[in-house]
Order: structure tokens, then C-alpha cells, then sequence
């Protein structure tokens, strides 16, 4: 390692010779950036699993803009919308089509007795272009009374159902006291709110939900003419709809709407973001305690150095080598430990939890920057220090 690094530096390398020296320290050091890493990564993964699991849902779908109750805040959370704006929609120039789509939440309870709840999407099956060509594919069998397609990665489903869905056989389980039948299956996977997701017909879904109403979908989906620009008709809807109780929305705002209320106003995106700072935050002081002791035991063979003319750029440079070894050696293991409890989350619960190679590659340049900080903290004192004070 020495000549490796004197290779790289092109001196002798000052700072790993100190902190190799004291391998009971350089141990502990490691270890406490390597579990600041961990802190964050988990934070970050988990928080990438909830928004993940927020725009999971629009994967389903096949549409251009969106329209919304204001009083709505996310696809899923949402509040009713007067169907008759989808045929004021369609009066709008460069609107092609416009369908409803009803969603609602359906628990039932399986043979051994535990819940699932599904997220249901409730379709027009003869509007086949507004859903994904998988769902498309089986939309026309969803206009026969009370079947659904289920999703292959709901959570706590028994794998024979969902392999015998999958071979083409059916499924029917009570839900809502209506019989229900699956003839087929999807793929979204579950999430914070749901363990899964259902797709079917508009009067399925109306009779499984009595409560609801035909002219009060969730949303209004717009599909626009080939060559138009979703956010030019985007505008002409927002002139001819009543602001004050339409959203418009083009789907990709829509998603990024939808991700940044659920990262800063709902209570479980501010904690892990908190989480995020806390990791970062232990990171900083425990290498800040590390190379400020390092400094200070040292503080005699720095005074040698600065009665020989070296100037404060030097002391940095040997600190900021300090750092960044704590940074590399720390980010190793935190990285595949990670990637160990990662695997452990999605076996355990079906989140989304994936190790991205951006997150990995933000979390090491901010492990190297945290460190920096802490190493240019930790040598103040010899800036201003006069060499024979620190004999």
C-alpha cells in the first residue's frame, strides 16, 4: 500500500504511514465511516424504494396528460374529478381520446388468514390504448363480470397461485362480499400503501366499490394527435378547464409531482431524508475525531515541518491524504454491506430496494467530501500556530 500511494502522490505518504501506525485506530476509523455509509445508503434505498412504488403505478398506463381534482395530491391519493371535463376535454384541439379511471383500495384475506391489499385500477376494456400492451393484451377477456388481473408480485400471495395465473389458469377469491376471478396477471410489485395492484373493467370495479359513483372518476386520461406537443394542448386545457377544481398534467409532471410531495410533505419521505442528514452528520464527526487526535499527537513532528518552511498547504495535503484513505477503506465495506441488506429488504418486504450505480457514485463522492471537510477542520490549529509553541 505504501508504494502504491507514493506511486500515487509521488512523495512519501505521510498520512497513511500515520494512521497504518496506530492499526487499533485506523480500524476504529474505518469502521465508523464505513457505518455512517451504511446509514446513508439504507436511507437512500429505502427512500428510492418509496419513489419507486409512487410512480410504479404509471407504468400501467398509455397516456399523455392527465386530468385531476386539485384537491388531489398523488395518482393514487386523489380525490374525485367530474366526468363531465372529459367531454370538455374532448373539445379541446389536439385531445384524440379521453377515458376515466377509478382507483380504489381492495383488501381481502387469504386461505391462512393473512391480508392483502391491492391497488385497483378500474378501466374502460374496450379503451385498450390507454393501458400498456400487456394489460391491452387481456383487456377485452375484463368486460366478463368480475375478473380482474392480479398482480405477480403482490406481496404475501402464495407462489403456486401466481405460477398457476401465469400457466393460464384462474383464480377466484372473495373480496368486498363479490367473487372474483383472475384470468390473468401484470407486473408492478407492491409498496408502501399496497402489497400489489388489480387491474379491471370500470363496472367491475364499480360493483366491487358500490359506494362509488360513474361520474366521479379518479382521474381523466387524454391521449393527444400524433405530432402535437403534450404541453401545448396541456395549455389550451388549462384555458378551457375551471382552474380552480382541474389539474392538468402531462404524465412526466404528473410523476415528478407526485415524487416531490411524497419526498418533502409526507412523513415518511422528510424522516428518511432526515435519516439521510443524521448519516452524513456521524460520518463528519467521526472522522473530524479521528483526524483531529491524528493532528494533535502529532503536533510536534508537524512543528518540525513548519521550522523547516513548509507551509500550511502541506499539512493539508498530509491530512486530506488521512481523509481520503478513511473514505476509500470506509466506503468498501459499507457499499457491500449494503448491498447485502438490500437483498435482505426485498426478500423480506417486496420493496423496490435496488442499489443504483448513481446512488453508489453520489454516496462515495460525498463520503470523500465529508471527509475533506472534517480533515480541513481538524488542521485550524496549526494554520495559526507558531512552531515554537508547539514544542
Amino acid at each position: 500500500m505504501s508504494r502504491l500511494l507514493t506511486l500515487l502522490f509521488g512523495r512519501l505518504p505521510i498520512g497513511w504511514l500515520q494512521l497504518s501506525h496506530n492499526r487499533g485506530r485506523l480500524l476504529a476509523a474505518v469502521s465508523g465511516v464505513a457505518f455512517a455509509n451504511l446509514l446513508v445508503f439504507m436511507q437512500l434505498g429505502i427512500m428510492g424504494a418509496l419513489n419507486g412504488s409512487t410512480v410504479a403505478p404509471y407504468a400501467l398506463l398509455n397516456t399523455d396528460i392527465i386530468l385531476s381534482s386539485q384537491e388531489g395530491n398523488t395518482l393514487t391519493d386523489s380525490e374525485h374529478i367530474a366526468r363531465v371535463h372529459m367531454f370538455q376535454a374532448l373539445g379541446v384541439s389536439g385531445v384524440a381520446n379521453a377515458t376515466p379511471l377509478y382507483i380504489g383500495d381492495l383488501p381481502f384475506t387469504l386461505d391462512d388468514g393473512t391480508s392483502v391489499a391491492l391497488l385497483t385500477f378500474g378501466v374502460d376494456a374496450t379503451q385498450t390504448g390507454f393501458v400498456t400492451s400487456a394489460v391491452a393484451a387481456s383487456l377485452d377477456r375484463l368486460t366478463i363480470e368480475n375478473t380482474v388481473l392480479l398482480d405477480e408480485d403482490t406481496r404475501g400471495m402464495p407462489a403456486p397461485v401466481l405460477e398457476s395465473l401465469s400457466s393460464g389458469a384462474s383464480y377466484s377469491f372473495e373480496a368486498m362480499g363479490e367473487t372474483l376471478t383472475a384470468i390473468g396477471t401484470m407486473k408492478v410489485g407492491g409498496g408502501f400503501l399496497a402489497d400489489g395492484m388489480l387491474v379491471t373493467s370500470d363496472q367491475t370495479f364499480l360493483r366491487v366499490f358500490p359506494t362509488r359513483d360513474s361520474g366521479a372518476p379518479d382521474h381523466i386520461l387524454l391521449r393527444i394527435d400524433d405530432g402535437v406537443s403534450a404541453d401545448t394542448v396541456a395549455t389550451r386545457l388549462r384555458a378551457a378547464l375551471p382552474s380552480a377544481s382541474v389539474r392538468v398534467q402531462t404524465t412526466q409532471d404528473a410523476k415528478s409531482a407526485d415524487l416531490a410531495f411524497m419526498s418533502s410533505e409526507r412523513p415518511t419521505g422528510i424522516i428518511f431524508g432526515f435519516g439521510v442528514f443524521m448519516g452524513i452528520l456521524v460520518g463528519l464527526v467521526i472522522v473530524y475525531q479521528v483526524l483531529s487526535t491524528d493532528v494533535a499527537d502529532h503536533l510536534r513532528e508537524y512543528a518540525t515541518f513548519k521550522a523547516m518552511g513548509y507551509g500550511q498547504s502541506f499539512f493539508l495535503g498530509i491530512v486530506f491524504e488521512e481523509a481520503i484513505v478513511l473514505a476509500v477503506f470506509g466506503f468498501i465495506p459499507g457499499f457491500f454491506v449494503s448491498m447485502g441488506l438490500y437483498a435482505g429488504l426485498v426478500a423480506v418486504t417486496g420493496l423496490p430496494v435496488s442499489m443504483e450505480a448513481s446512488r453508489a457514485i453520489l454516496v462515495f463522492l460525498g463520503t470523500l467530501a465529508a471527509c475533506t471537510l472534517s480533515g480541513g477542520i481538524a488542521t485550524r490549529r496549526l494554520a495559526s500556530a507558531d512552531p515554537a509553541d508547539l514544542f
